[in-house]
């Protein structure tokens, strides 16, 4: 089953940069848990693939019950994007779409509002160059790393 982050209530803003091919890097910040930077193997697609996307959720809600379903999210978030995109599906009205699975299989999607996603300005790209920059050089090297299976102990 997919954490949903509370229907995304629970997203507050962030924003995913898939400039460089192959890598979708950000930062989201989330209720209870805060800014959470991300490193995806993959590329966005359709109109925003190759580009820098920034999303500010209207419905956010920084409820306390977000604190105990989301204290087993990983931090930072490495592994495999699956679908992000403004326009995910033919037969849905279009809509902000981000979905992926973390090194231990885990499976995380957000759905926002049209309004509340677009592709960066060039003033907010120019902003956020070198905190994508440092996000994608800090967490390149641990997605090449076995991931510990769900099943198995982290201890010896």
């Amino acid at each position: 089953m997919a954490q949903k982050f509370g229907n995304s209530r629970w997203v507050q803003e962030g924003f995913l940069d898939n400039r460089e091919d192959g890598t979708v890097v950000g930062r989201i910040t989330f209720a209870v848990l805060g800014p959470v930077d991300v490193y995806l193997a993959g590329n966005c697609r359709g109109e925003i693939a190759g580009k820098v996307i920034r999303f500010k959720n209207s419905r956010f809600a920084d409820e306390d019950l977000a604190g105990q379903v989301l204290g087993d999210v990983e931090i930072p978030q490495v592994g495999d994007a699956s679908l992000i995109s403004f326009d995910p599906h033919p037969h849905l009205v279009p809509h902000p779409y981000i979905e992926w699975f973390s090194l231990k299989k885990n499976h995380y999607r957000i759905e926002l509002t049209p309004e509340d996603a677009w592709i960066a300005t060039e003033a907010e790209v120019a902003e956020i160059n070198p905190v994508s920059r440092e996000i994608r050089d800090r967490l390149r090297s641990l997605y090449g790393r076995k991931s510990v299976a769900a099943d198995e102990s982290e201890w010896v």
